[in-house]
């Protein structure tokens, strides 16, 4: 088996994350008010929660983060998954920020400013010492990179083949943010301008065996629910699952988006019971619906699988 191949057999088991709000780690009523958001994934943020990020308020995040994920229960139902993100292994700081808050209740690592695979190598190694450390088991946490960067755009395949920890990547579009400065585009409410990174991220991350790419973020008024609905929308039609957010009053519609209806869940489980009949019997061809519909009209074995895989996402989410 290649290396390749094995990477991604390794790769832990995850759900999906329609959403990934952030929440800064020095904000205690934010902090404390985050199982109760709805998200399905929430980011305690300890690189930067505020500006100007003095000591005193990162030792202030450490110790407020670090006491609410040992107050949390892991497993409880409607419980958030818990990641924090940390400063870059390149600062000679991010063991600090993992030794405060690596506890049985972090699910991950947001890594930030990465410039390649070397940089993910380094990460993972402090987050191994503070999983010993902290008596946590080794290789609990996953890691999440954050591709901020020229370089880690460009090198998004080789950072998440780095790790078999790697279990969540994307395209994290932000208006102002370093992805920003790295690039220079304009943003705009429609978000050609980013197309292309995200198309060529998800693209990597797939082809590196992760199974839910999030991408994010919205950048325009706060208000403007029709712009973050066409936005959302937008991505996952690309083949996103999910997207980060910095409002919590965003959360119904991005989950409303990244959630698969009724009627498609519906049709997914006729393509497979149609597929699994034939398969029994030997018979076919497979017809289903209206001659006029094009491709779907005559059930292929692609067909069938895509289908059982789309019921696998559905099924991940709660729906059966």
């Amino acid at each position: 088996m290649s290396f390749a191949a094995r990477r991604i057999l390794e790769r832990p088991a995850v759900r999906p994350l329609r959403s990934l709000l952030f929440v800064p780690g020095s904000f205690e009523k934010s902090v404390a008010a985050a199982p109760e958001t709805g998200a399905d994934g929430v980011c305690l943020d300890l690189e930067e929660p505020e500006t100007p990020m003095t000591e005193a308020v990162r030792e202030r995040a450490h110790a407020l983060v670090g006491a609410f994920l040992r107050s949390r229960r892991v497993g409880a139902a409607g419980e958030p998954r818990y990641f924090v993100r940390v400063r870059a292994a390149s600062t000679g700081m991010a063991f600090r920020d993992l030794r405060a808050v690596v506890t049985p209740a972090l699910a991950g690592v947001l890594v930030p400013k990465l410039r390649g695979p070397e940089d993910l190598i380094a990460l993972e190694a402090l987050l191994l010492a503070a999983e010993v450390e902290n008596g946590i088991a080794p290789g609990s946490v996953v890691l999440y990179p954050i591709l901020e960067t020229a370089d880690a755009l460009r090198l998004a395949h080789e950072i998440a083949m780095a790790s078999p920890r790697v279990a969540y990547m994307g395209g994290a579009i932000s208006r102002f943010g370093d992805i920003h400065q790295a690039l220079g585009y304009r943003w705009t409410a429609e978000g050609q301008e980013t197309l292309f990174v995200r198309s060529k991220v998800l693209l990597d991350v797939k082809a590196a065996g992760i199974r839910y790419p999030i991408s994010g973020m919205w950048g325009g008024a706060s208000d403007d629910l029709d712009g973050l609905r066409r936005f959302a929308r937008s991505l996952r039609e690309l083949g996103y699952y999910g997207m980060m957010l910095g409002n919590p009053a965003h959360l119904p519609l991005v989950h409303e988006i990244f959630t698969p209806s009724a009627e498609e869940v519906a049709y997914w489980r006729e393509l497979v019971r149609l597929g699994d009949a034939a398969a029994a019997s030997g018979e076919g061809p497979i017809l289903y619906g209206d001659p006029n519909q094009g491709e779907g009209f005559e059930v292929h074995q692609a067909h069938v699988e895509s289908a059982r895989l789309n019921l696998e996402w559905a099924r991940a989410l709660g729906l059966g």
